[in-house]
């Protein structure tokens, strides 16, 4: 199982492995380390990727780019009304269980329009990166970390999680940009301080394609907390190409009398024009031409531009990249002189008075020392290892925060006056989960909200409603104790978990009555999960304030609406900690049941749209696999008509008579002529049917030639061989010693194999040199082989036969029976009586 970090951009995405030797970024089939963000929707399949930018200018109006921002909107959000007038396809809203509907892409595909959502485009996208992945790692790939934007709020995080579930993905998390950057920066370094000391304290900076974050991150060895982040989500490279983009589009009106912006396809030629000149005036500060032959009405426009006139053009963007950097300062409550460093990552990073702003702001250079393209997805991927079982990494505990505060809010009874309370504060440690205690005798709802939509970018500051299902009074119309746990997950998305009641049982059939009590108690406290949090749990009687674990102690607006309610729950001596006499009760039991939540958040996905997404997404997947197929078939076809023309003309003109030629000729002229006019556009088996077509004359032309080239050698090859046994048959004859331990039967055998084998090539050859090349041959390169492996493995047998051992007369003399009782008399006697025989024998 592979482990993969996905760096989703908004203009390209990453992919990074993690492997035995470290982290590696993922290329893809063309051998690019990055993989365009676009999808383009064609007559008969799709193109993501690379494939896919190439016809950003010739198929704009099919072809989805710069769809990142549109994560979770609605179709009325002034951001999508924003966004869809600077791009080149129509964005429609989608209906859904609300009143208005969220935003797709219409686009033709397949010849038909097809409105998709932007989960589905983003599933396409990551689907190919899944892809990329396998195909490079020689592995499944089904779990993954995804990054995102520091800002991106509940709603574009959950469009996320959507999009990966669609192409078949299991999203072990989602991760702030800048946190994947601080990891993969912290996890390698050495010289960090111990936790019992003073951490280290680093500022990220990423600017990318559209927007700019910065993270305050505090280091110690193995650990890493995040301690603030900032952003400006309208900030980026494209809003530096936008600049140039008008200011050559006035230029161009004015010189050439051209509306540039009256044509789709010449705007987005200047863009990558546009793109082209502000990386070169990153390493120029001289002037810049732009030359684009063709540009509009078959004019060629030529114009140039400098760094400092670019700079002049975009200096309010410069004065921009402050803002972020000083409420990062703030947030973290963190002096300048106590920075350690500042990286800066993302491409726009790379503009000079970019760097330099960043620079003079901190008072120091800037560091470099991340890959500032790569640095985001080595993060998740070192994140995706830590989370999986599959990899052993060191230890390195990793905290990250809340970009936004958020607030609960429910009805407190009576007149269904509303309470709400800010549960989650901002840059507040996530994962982090709470548990409220409730008192009801009905079922309730609770209302998540953002607290502070002014600092939100995002349109809708509601995140969704609970409603705790099953709650009813207890026996003698009691209210119910109900918990309910609220978390925020290590992906940043907000849900209420669990819901329980506390269902008090009695162990004897009677029970002292209590008192009434009208009043609410709400107890919010830190937790992780259920048995935890009912050991924190205490119960308080002065109502009238909420008290958290951190020792906060906020005003409760129940209070508000009931003046009188802590002098209601004072006791009549009017000491507050002291209980009513209550009767002598029994013995009781606390039972805790789960009781369900009806969940509705907008806008989401309901379970029924995703399955029926993934199955489009797997039915899509099929079509391209099979328009793949079909594409290969039409080459292969295209491909073998200029092979074998090319081979008539040449090698392959002996092996053919000149009718079987002109008809071979003909056909492929036939063929070539169909496939560019009616052949252009068919179905898999006609291509494969025209390629049998070729294949009938033209592969036992290719066998003939081939033939001809190995015939010849293996003829070589098995000559000598029979040359090499006969030479041993001769020695054999002639007494060698070298041969002469072979038994004649053996020798016999040898003898006849080397016979036949000369016998038969004897006639082959002479059957073979009396055709004509054109002739089918009379032997094959295949056949002289075998009887080569046969006289090999017969005549080995018998010249490779060892020599038998003879054992040395002084051997047998020196050996002793070790083992034998004998004196030394005795042997010396038998030793005088070996040698007596040996002198008789001589």
């Amino acid at each position: 199982m592979a482990v993969v970090g996905f760096d989703v951009g908004f203009q390209s995405c990453r992919v990074a492995a993690v492997k035995d030797g470290g982290v590696e970024t993922v290329p893809d089939e063309f051998t690019e380390r990055s993989t365009p963000a676009v999808v383009s929707f064609g007559p008969r399949s799709r193109s993501v990727g690379t494939a896919a930018r190439h016809q950003i200018i010739s198929n704009p109006g099919s072809t989805v780019c710069n769809f990142k921002r549109l994560h979770g909107r609605f179709f009325r959000d002034p951001v999508i009304q924003a966004e869809r007038a600077g791009l080149p396809y129509d964005l429609v809203p989608l209906r859904d269980d609300g009143d208005d509907g969220i935003v797709g892409a219409k686009v033709m595909y397949l010849e038909k329009e097809h409105q998709f959502t932007i989960e589905q485009v983003t599933a396409m996208l990551l689907t190919k990166m899944k892809d990329t992945a396998e195909a490079s790692l020689q592995k499944k790939v089904a779990e993954c970390v995804i990054s995102i934007p520091s800002f991106f709020t509940d709603s574009e995080r959950r469009s996320v999680l959507d999009a990966a579930k669609i192409a078949g993905l299991n999203c072990l998390q989602l991760m702030n940009d800048t946190t994947a950057v601080a990891l993969s920066y912290g996890i390698y370094k050495e010289d960090l301080p111990d936790p019992s000391e003073k951490p280290k304290i680093v500022f990220f900076v990423d600017m990318g394609h559209s927007a700019l974050q910065v993270s305050a991150c505090a280091f110690n060895k193995g650990k890493l907390k995040v301690l603030a982040t900032a952003f400006d989500p309208y900030l980026g490279g494209r809003d530096f190409d936008q600049r140039l983009v008008e200011y050559f589009c006035a230029e161009f009106k004015t010189k050439y009398k051209l509306d540039t912006k009256s044509r789709v396809r010449a705007v987005l030629r200047l863009w990558q024009e546009c793109e082209k000149l502000k990386k070169l005036m990153s390493s120029n500060s001289c002037d810049i031409p732009l030359n684009i032959e063709c540009f509009m009405d078959d004019k060629d426009v030529m114009g140039k531009i400098n760094r400092a006139k670019f700079e002049e053009l975009c200096a309010d963007l410069i004065e921009r990249v402050t803002a972020p950097l000083v409420a990062a300062v703030e947030q973290a409550q963190v002096q300048l002189q106590d920075i350690s460093a500042v990286e800066i990552v993302g491409g726009a990073t790379r503009i000079p008075a970019v760097k330099a702003q960043i620079s003079r702001f901190f008072g120091r250079d800037v560091s470099t020392t991340l890959n500032a393209d790569e640095a985001v997805a080595r993060g998740c991927a070192l994140q995706c290892a830590m989370l999986s079982p599959v990899f052993r990494v060191r230890d390195f505990s990793l905290t990250d925060v809340t970009p936004f505060p958020i607030s609960l809010s429910w009805s407190c009874g009576g007149d269904e006056a509303i309470s709400c309370h800010e549960i989650f504060g901002k840059n507040e440690t996530l994962p982090s989960s709470k548990v409220i205690t409730f008192h009801r005798n009905k079922p309730f709802v609770l209302e998540v909200f953002y607290s502070d939509p002014g600092s939100l970018p995002f349109p809708e500051a509601k995140i969704g409603e609970y409603k705790v299902q099953c709650v009813q009074a207890q026996e003698k119309g009691e209210k119910t104790k109900v918990k309910v746990k609220v978390q925020v997950d290590g992906s940043g998305v907000m849900s209420v978990t669990s819901a329980t009641v506390v269902m008090r049982v009695s162990s004897v059939d009677t029970e002292a009555e209590l008192g009434e009590n009208d009043t609410e108690e709400v107890i919010i406290q830190d937790g992780q999960d259920d048995s935890e949090t009912q050991d924190k749990t205490q119960e308080i009687n002065d109502h009238a304030q909420v008290q958290l674990d951190k020792q906060t102690t906020v005003k409760c607006p129940c209070s508000d609406k009931d003046p009188n309610l802590a002098h209601a729950l004072r006791a009549p001596n009017g000491d507050p900690n002291s209980q009513p006499p209550y009767a002598k009760k029994a013995k009781m039991k606390i039972r805790h049941v789960a009781v369900p939540i009806e969940e509705k958040k907008t806008p989401q996905l309901t379970e029924d749209c995703l399955n029926t997404f993934i199955g489009l997404e797997n039915q899509m997947i099929q079509r391209d696999q099979q328009e793949k197929e079909r594409n290969n078939a039409k080459n292969a076809v295209e491909e073998n008509v200029y092979f074998y023309r090319h081979k008539l003309e040449g090698p392959y003109r002996p092996f053919l008579s000149p009718d079987d030629q002109q008809k071979f000729t003909e056909l492929l002229d036939l063929v070539e002529s169909w496939l560019y006019d009616e052949g252009a556009d068919q179905d898999m088996q006609t291509y494969l049917h025209k390629l049998a077509e070729i294949h009938k004359l033209g592969l036992p032309v290719k066998d003939r030639y081939q033939e001809s080239v190995k015939r010849p050698k293996m003829f070589e090859e098995l000559a000598a061989k029979i040359h090499k046994y006969k030479a041993v048959m001769e020695d054999f004859a002639n007494g060698s010693e070298n041969y002469s331990h072979i038994d004649e039967p053996d020798m016999e055998k040898l003898r006849v194999c080397v016979k036949a084998t000369h016998d038969w090539l004897t006639t082959m050859k002479h059957c073979q040199e009396i055709l004509n090349p054109e002739d089918q041959p009379a032997v094959h390169s295949t056949q002289i082989y075998e009887k080569l492996q046969t006289l090999v493995n017969v005549c080995e047998e018998v010249v490779s036969k060892p020599k038998p051992r003879v054992d040395s007369p002084d051997e047998d003399i020196m050996q002793v029976d070790h083992n034998s009782k004998k004196s030394p008399d005795s042997v010396t006697m038998e030793y005088d009586d070996i040698l007596q025989n040996v002198e008789d024998c001589s």
